[in-house]
């Protein structure tokens, strides 16, 4: 979908020679992906403490279980 964006150019340039990006497009891309990743693992960080643990689980067990 074409967007216009009023992107700084020192910046965009300073991220196509850092990731060896071959123009602005893939390098803004990239940008996009690490950024979306990035909010995915903080997300995955808030989760811990609130799932419930139990040391007396087996996984090994589980693993022996016959299929329904």
């Amino acid at each position: 979908m074409p967007t216009n964006l009023d992107l700084d150019d020192r910046l965009v340039a300073k991220a196509k020679e850092l990731g060896h990006h071959r123009s602005k497009k893939d390098a803004v891309n990239a940008a996009l992906k690490s950024y979306v990743n990035y909010l995915g693992q903080l997300r995955i960080l808030e989760s811990f403490g609130t799932v419930d643990f139990n040391p007396k689980y087996d996984y090994k067990a589980a693993r022996q279980r016959k299929p329904r």
